[in-house]
């Protein structure tokens, strides 16, 4: 049996930082449009459900797709299916920067959501699957998090820089040389992996996933714009069904998804960590934008700038987690630690007024996020060490696919609580005098309210405006005390049912102990032989040889 070298050296570290480049434009496209989309529209003219459609549809068909392409990866080679979508994300790229029609950008964004969905397992499993040391990879899992996380807060001030001295492609233009760049230095670099004995690949459990997320995934987008209406409440209904049919398709033989790995709270555990997490810091960011640009009257590009200050923070913990957890500090007490400095965050954004200064929000902003990536740094590390390398791709993508879940139901339901409160207290804050026809707008949203109050006689529009800012303000309290709630009992319940997860690591002969929790009763601990040719390769396959194959 090849021996598998337990600690990495620089060539595997140098490789992490090549996995970095696809890593922070796929989670940069997520919110490089935020500011692009008045040039887009004066250029290609969309109709307003063609701009739904040219923001959401990357996220649908990422999240549709995740598990789907982490477990092809685990099947043809992880490496192999990086290069791949590297090349489509920069031939998409290419046709969104030069769309002509706002189909063509709709159908080159839904080009890139595939593509995305390749590189984010990817990624992290050949993450797994170059550091084998406990401590080496907890520390390569940091940088990962760390990176995503970085690349949201990065393409809005990316986006803003670009549009400010180029075309509005550009922000999509700008993905092309760095995907040159991973496709030069990735077959260099990166070792290659994948399943020994994966089994065929099932096309129809791919055909029913995709089926049963996007229209979940559309539902509760459409809930948090629109509310309890027929067609997305639809549209999740039949999402749910296509999902039932999924769960039944894995019962066979060689499903896609391993189904009975759920049992087991070292695997369910982090994804349902991973979803409260990203339930509170997804579905919260949009205020922490909103009250920056509507509230304060700061430029989108200056907002953008300010919002880079969480990211310092996101920068120090993330890494200082991974040092507490190498010094032997449990990743419950970790996980609950984490949310407890995010319930901080929200307990901070309680207090912010609108006229409070500017450091109030930043503060408790910057809280949260950092509080945050500790937990979804921990969710990671804990999937990844739970699972053999061999199963890598699709359990990150799992957990990526509960991330995404996580965010959508976040913006839906705190954008819910915020919207109801904003409509009743501006209904009773509308100053006497307003025409009638400016309620609709003014009562819809904060934006709707700016924009209609600029049309108004000066002394009615401003208190429109104070009005209106006033009421966004107590809305955004209502969500963060939604958050903190959640995010109080998650500190709790983390700390209860993670503190006796055990998470398996690869022994440097390749064996693996079985998945279990401390707690299991009647359970001894087997070794398990694994094939160690996971390591695509001659060498690898004759038993001999470097250990990364091809």
């Amino acid at each position: 049996m090849t021996r598998i070298n337990a600690r990495a050296g620089r060539k595997e570290w140098i490789a992490l930082v090549v996995l970095i480049l696809p890593l922070l434009l796929v989670s940069m496209d997520v919110s490089v449009l935020y500011f692009a989309v008045p040039f887009i529209t004066k250029e290609l003219d969309p109709s307003s459900a063609q701009q739904l459609w040219i923001f959401d549809i990357y996220g649908f068909v990422l999240a549709g797709t995740l598990i789907t392409m982490g477990s092809l990866g685990d099947r043809i080679g992880r490496r192999k299916l990086l290069i791949a979508g590297s090349v489509a994300f920069g031939g998409a790229s290419a046709v969104a920067a030069y769309a002509t029609s706002a189909d063509m950008l709709i159908v080159a964004r839904g080009v890139l959501g595939v593509a995305g969905a390749t590189l984010l397992p990817s990624t992290a499993a050949l993450v797994r699957n170059m550091f084998h040391d406990e401590k080496q990879r907890q520390t390569a899992v940091a940088i990962w998090t760390a990176a995503l996380t970085g690349g949201i807060s990065l393409g809005p001030v990316l986006s803003g820089f670009l549009l400010d001295h180029f075309w509005w492609g550009s922000v999509f233009l700008v993905n092309v040389p760095f995907m040159l760049l991973l496709l030069t230095l990735g077959p260099l670099l990166v070792p290659e992996s994948k399943d020994p004995k994966p089994g065929p690949f099932d096309l129809l459990s791919s055909v029913l996933l995709l089926l049963a997320m996007l229209p979940v995934v559309y539902g509760i987008k459409e809930l948090a714009t629109n509310g309890a209406e027929p067609l997305p409440l639809a549209a999740m209904a039949v999402g749910i069904a296509f999902a039932l049919m999924f769960v039944l398709r894995q019962r066979r033989p060689e499903p896609m998804l391993e189904l009975s790995l759920f049992k087991h709270r070292s695997y369910s555990g982090p994804l349902m960590v991973k979803l409260i997490a990203m339930f509170g810091l997804t579905g919260f960011t949009v205020f922490t934008t909103q009250y920056l640009q509507s509230v304060k009257d700061l430029s989108p590009l200056v907002a953008a700038l300010w919002i880079l200050i969480p990211s310092v923070g996101v920068g120090i913990t993330a890494p200082v987690s991974a040092v507490l957890l190498q010094k032997g500090v449990h990743r419950a007490f970790l996980v609950s630690a984490g949310f407890a400095i995010g319930l901080v965050g929200f307990l901070v954004m309680i207090l912010v007024e609108a006229d409070s200064a500017l450091w109030l929000v930043l503060t408790g902003a910057t809280l949260q996020a950092s509080g945050i990536v500790v937990v979804m740094t921990m969710a990671t590390e804990m999937i990844l060490g739970t699972v053999p390398p061999t199963k890598a791709g699709a359990a990150a993508a799992t957990l990526e696919t509960s991330a995404q879940l996580g965010g959508s139901l976040g913006i839906a339901i705190l954008g819910s609580i915020s919207a109801a409160v904003y409509r009743d207290e501006v209904v009773q804050g509308v100053p006497a005098g307003t025409p009638a026809g400016a309620l609709a707008p003014i009562q819809d949203t904060l934006g709707g309210a700016l924009v209609t109050a600029a049309q108004l006689p000066a002394e009615i529009g401003g208190q429109v405006v104070e009005t209106a800012r006033a009421a966004f303000v107590d809305g955004m309290h209502a969500a963060a005390v939604t958050g903190a709630v959640l995010i109080f009992l998650a500190s709790v319940v983390s700390a209860i049912t993670l503190r006796k997860v055990k998470v398996r690591t690869l022994a440097p002969d390749g064996s693996h102990a079985p998945l279990e929790d401390e707690d299991e009763p009647g359970q001894q601990p087997q070794p398990v032989r694994e094939p160690t040719a996971q390591y695509a390769g001659p060498a690898d396959r004759a038993g001999h040889g470097a250990p990364y194959g091809g």
